[in-house]
Parts: structure tokens; C-alpha cells; sequence
């Protein structure tokens, strides 16, 4: 089986306007490396140079914030939906 990506509106250029993609199981970081492999891109927006999580991209493990859990480290198993959720800020 495989993960589900749910792809941003913003986001769905990179991959070929695709509301979801599918990827290989695994920690929440190879799961970002699948998506990138297949679809150049993901990473560079969703990773910062340290390779961790940019401040203003929220990513949820079925329902819950991967901040809140093993960060990318966070295990993501077979039939597991993942949603990007870019922050949204304004005045």
C-alpha cells in the first residue's frame, strides 16, 4: 500500500495539478523525499536549509500536527493520509 499526499492549491503545479499523490510508506521525512523524487520541488518549498520543517508549511499526519508528534521523524504508515497546509497570515 502507500501513503496519500493531499497537494496544496499553491502547490499543485509541481505536481502536475494533482490534488493527491501517492508515496511509500515510511518516516514523515522519506515521504517528503518520495514526493520530491517524483515530483521535483517539494522539498526546496517544504524543507529549510537545515533540512527541517520552513515555519510557515504545517504538515498533518492524518489529523494531527506533525510539530506535535516526531516532527519528520514522525512514522507514517501504509493507507495514512498527509496534508501540507501552508500558513496562512495576514491582517
Amino acid at each position: 500500500m502507500a501513503v496519500t499526499v493531499r497537494i496544496p492549491t499553491t502547490l499543485r503545479p509541481m505536481s502536475g495539478g494533482a490534488k493527491q499523490v501517492e508515496v511509500a510508506a515510511g518516516p514523515l521525512r522519506d515521504v517528503i523525499a518520495a514526493l520530491d523524487a517524483t515530483h521535483a520541488g517539494f522539498a526546496e518549498r517544504l524543507l529549510d536549509d537545515e533540512g527541517g520543517l520552513r515555519k510557515f508549511v504545517n504538515i498533518f499526519v492524518d489529523d494531527d500536527d506533525v510539530r506535535y508528534l516526531d516532527g519528520l521523524d514522525t512514522a507514517v504508515e501504509d493507507g495514512i493520509t498527509v496534508s501540507i497546509i501552508p500558513a496562512v497570515a495576514g491582517g
